[in-house]
């Protein structure tokens, strides 16, 4: 009998596997950019952002590679078998329109019948709309973001009039054993066709680190690692042992050559992503879930270091037009410091500051400006997209 394997002092870097969205007609025509459209990515409904490039709080992930792909025209399973039809019962595919112009596309998993998807946060991470479709009955559903743990890199969607959806089965990721035959269900390549491929599992309590162009990074913790072959546009989808879901696909080494085929892949396990779930459906907000609409800023930030010396806060490279920090007088180089009453350190500092905080709530903002000094305003924040 195998025994449970675990090297919790294992670290690897890796990538999340998301990619840019694709045209069925052209590969790389880029979808419409999100200033031509309302925003659609939270639970309260629209909220107008126009004309937003690089808003996003943090930069866009580069780690392992998040499994999110390019968005294409939608198809059947390749593999009609009784096995591949069973495997991804309860799959779907989620695009995202980003509020830097473009699109991406991932996978989701469905919990409830009435609508309720699961999936990774970097799939739907600075969205400004988000449409889920489920492949096998043909039908596309406008999604919003009920909340997420940037921590554990979980998101809970709700699918609008929604109803009579075929859920997932869910397994238990306590005490897996290293040998087992695992398989990991994904919209590979965003093609929006559902892929199976197999594999085993090669260790458990895998940790991996995600680092930003900002300068931030994330570390992912307790991941399952497999050597299924993970490839951009899996993220979500589920990685199951005995057609029961066990965890979450979400990142694959940096090592990874495309179009080939993928490699060794980590997934987060699915008792840790359902207790964030959980949490978000009772409404409890904490230091690490977010729970309902994002409060938005409205900066992008660089990487906090001048010449080579690392600065004390959170550098910011460009600001959105008519955004609170635009009020404010925020503008590119200028070097935020305080944050509601919070000393911000890094990007990474006022990342989790301002998740923390509710969408109309006014908060008093400190910052450096190369030119005029310290400069302290009261900014109101507006609703914006998942961080």
């Amino acid at each position: 009998m195998q025994t449970p394997y675990a090297e919790p002092s294992l670290s690897y870097t890796a990538e999340l596997l998301t990619a840019p969205s694709q045209n069925p007609q052209t590969a790389l025509s880029r979808a419409c950019s999100a200033g031509d459209h309302g925003y659609e990515g939270d639970r309260d409904g629209a909220s107008p952002l126009n004309r937003l490039a690089r808003i996003a709080l943090t930069a866009t992930v580069a780690i392992g590679v998040l499994v999110a792909g390019a968005s294409a025209a939608l198809g059947l399973p390749r593999d009609t078998s009784s096995s591949a039809r069973t495997v991804t019962t309860g799959v779907v595919v989620v695009n995202t329109r980003l509020a830097y112009g473009g699109a991406a596309a991932g996978t989701g998993i469905v919990l409830s019948s009435s609508g309720e998807v699961l999936t990774n946060n970097h799939v739907i991470r600075g969205a400004t709309a988000i449409r889920v479709t489920d492949v096998s009955a043909g039908r596309t559903y406008t999604a919003t973001v009920a909340g997420y743990s940037v921590s554990k890199d979980v998101a809970l969607l709700e699918l609008r009039n929604a109803g009579g959806l075929q859920t997932a089965l869910m397994g238990n990721s306590s005490g897996l054993e290293v040998g087992g035959r695992v398989t990991a269900v994904g919209n590979a390549g965003g093609t929006g066709t559902l892929t199976v491929k197999a594999g085993k599992l090669t260790g458990l309590a895998r940790s991996i680190t995600i680092d930003g162009e900002d300068g931030s990074s994330t570390r992912l913790t307790g991941l399952i690692e497999t050597s299924a072959p993970l490839r951009p546009g899996d993220s979500g989808g589920p990685l199951l042992s005995d057609g029961r879901v066990i965890g979450i696909d979400a990142a694959a080494s940096t090592s990874l050559r495309y179009p080939d085929g993928g490699g060794e892949g980590f997934a987060i396990p699915i008792n840790s992503a359902l207790a964030v779930a959980s949490q978000v459906e009772t409404g409890h907000r904490s230091a690490t879930v977010h729970v309902g609409p994002t409060a938005f800023l409205g900066v992008s930030l660089g990487r906090s270091d001048v010449r080579g010396q690392t600065v004390r806060g959170a550098l910011v490279d460009g600001v959105a037009r008519e955004s609170p920090a635009d009020n404010a007088g925020i503008d590119a180089n200028d070097l935020i410091t305080s944050f509601a009453g919070r000393r911000v350190t890094s990007s990474t500092s006022l990342r989790n500051i301002v998740v923390q905080v509710s969408p109309g709530r006014t908060v008093r903002l400190t910052w450096i400006d190369p030119y005029t000094g310290t400069n302290t305003a009261s900014v109101r924040l507006v609703s914006g997209p998942p961080q």
